[in-house]
């Protein structure tokens, strides 16, 4: 299976490939040249299997001409160890009779983005070798919080890579930024950002795009690639556990198999709900997807109107990694339900305008499946409250985003389904914020907001970040650079 870029002038690829370059020449997307199929029965074997060989069979699915099945399960069982995971990879807990939370946070970073960035740099290194690539590698990641910390973790101190994280400086909770400031490791690097998410990750674009910079890197025997979600092999492990937890529904009795259900997602870059998209493509028995906003409700107004306008004021909100007005993975959507030629002229008006409109035909395909919702900062408050009234349910505010939206769509369209609704990240990442949804309170110092919000909920604090406050700090936040500074910073690091 070949793989293509989303704006149509790169050279199809192999799978390996694709993620050892994160982004085509052309500085679109990879993508399959076709999605594809989980047969009836192929569905109903994995929901007898562990979460493992569930993930492992999936990415054979689209990695097969490349990568052997044998070396996928054992890189599966490596990432996903009980050790890592305790308890499980993604869980799945019960919220009243319609809806259902697929937690995705007990990794060791406490974030969704372990689910991919556990298993990413082992499909990558393997990338590299399958390619005959004999050159170093630096990754480049552009986060919002939970992506870099999980990235240097997965990347650390792996011989023949490096990587540069970037992160707004006002736009990370504090535990987040106190989690890549300690980060471990030999071959890892950590810079705030002055501006936000945006400008970082339009930063990181800018020196992937850089064809000097890219010359002379390859002089110096090293080559550029990516960890965010903007890489296939980030995105491809995310499709998994869709699969699973409809797998695991299935087992508990929850829902008949090949019954339908519905998706929402709390959603920032657009990746973990479009992997959620390709699972439906797959044949996984999805109906809709709520596609949840915080204040930055750039992607509501989008599936509301069929305008994406990047064109508005930015909000700085207690749900961080939503703080997005550029969702890089929308791209793939367009190009899946448009093709090529228009995603291109629509990401070209995206860069000269700052906003496109689609057709009303590709408007209506995607009313077909996505249903926009936002959630503003005082109902963010209100939905921790109120979850942790009624079910003790502590959430992160992240996931009170999207359980609002998902009950906004019960609202409206319920239809009798089940709702999986994604949580991306443990409360105690955000503790500040949760602690003041509860109580009502700011505790003086936010790094005591942890152990407060402990003794008010009762909830254990997990053993990733019970220890992160005192730790040694080796990358100043306070020391934050112009974006422009960026590609300094890879060149000096690749000497």
């Amino acid at each position: 299976m070949n793989y293509v870029s989303t704006r149509g002038k790169s050279v199809p690829c192999s799978p390996a490939e694709a993620i050892k370059n994160g982004l085509a020449e052309d500085g679109g997307l990879y993508l399959p040249e076709e999605i594809p199929l989980l047969s009836s029965d192929e569905l109903k074997e994995l929901c007898e299997e562990d979460y493992p060989t569930r993930a492992a069979k999936i990415l054979y699915k689209f990695l097969s001409d490349d990568y052997a099945y044998e070396e996928l399960l054992s890189d599966c069982r490596e990432a996903y160890r009980e050790e890592a995971f305790p308890g499980g990879a993604a869980p799945v807990r019960k919220l009243g009779d319609k809806i259902r939370v697929l937690e995705l946070w007990h990794g060791p970073t406490a974030a969704f983005k372990d689910m991919a960035l556990q298993i990413m740099p082992r499909l990558f290194v393997r990338a590299v070798r399958k390619t005959g690539d004999s050159r170093r590698a630096k990754i480049l990641v552009a986060t919002s919080g939970d992506t870099g910390k999980a990235a240097l973790e997965g990347y650390r101190d792996i011989p023949g890579v490096s990587i540069d994280v970037f992160y707004p400086v006002d736009g990370v909770s504090r535990v987040q930024k106190l989690q890549m400031a300690t980060q471990e490791g030999e071959n890892v690097g950590v810079y705030s950002v002055v501006g936000n998410f945006d400008d970082a990750q339009n930063g990181v674009k800018r020196i992937f795009g850089d064809r000097e910079l890219g010359e002379e890197l390859n002089r110096r025997g090293v080559f550029l690639s990516s960890a965010n979600s903007i890489n296939w092999g980030r995105l491809v492990p995310q499709v998994a556990y869709y699969v699973s937890a409809y797998c695991d529904l299935v087992k508990d009795g929850d829902i008949a198999l090949f019954e339908e259900i519905n998706v929402c997602v709390p959603t920032g870059n657009f990746g973990n709900i479009l992997a959620a998209y390709l699972a439906k493509m797959m044949g996984l028995p999805i109906r809709g997807f709520v596609c949840a906003s915080n204040r930055n409700s750039v992607l509501t107004d989008f599936f509301e109107t069929g305008t994406y306008d990047r064109r508005r004021e930015f909000y700085t909100t207690t749900s961080p990694s939503m703080d997005i007005l550029i969702s890089s993975n929308l791209e793939r959507l367009l190009y899946l339900v448009a093709g090529a030629e228009k995603t291109v002229d629509f990401m070209k008006k995206l860069t000269e305008d700052g906003c496109y409109t689609v057709p009303a035909e590709i408007r209506e395909e995607l009313d077909r499946s996505f249903f926009g919702a936002c959630c503003g900062e005082e109902q963010t408050r209100e939905e921790i409250r109120k979850l942790f009234d009624i079910y003790r349910y502590l959430s992160d505010t992240h996931t009170a985003v999207g359980l609002f939206c998902a009950e906004k769509y019960l609202e409206k369209m319920d239809g009798g389904r089940k709702l999986l609704s994604v949580s991306t990240a443990s409360p105690y990442k955000f503790a500040p914020a949760v602690y003041f949804a509860l109580t009502g309170e700011s505790p003086e110092n936010e790094l005591d907001a942890m152990e407060l919000l402990k003794e008010y909920s009762g909830e254990p604090i997990p053993s990733p970040l019970s220890g992160v406050v005192k730790k040694k700090i080796r990358f100043d936040p306070a020391k934050a650079i112009q974006a422009e500074k960026m590609k300094e910073i890879v060149l000096r690091g690749a000497e």
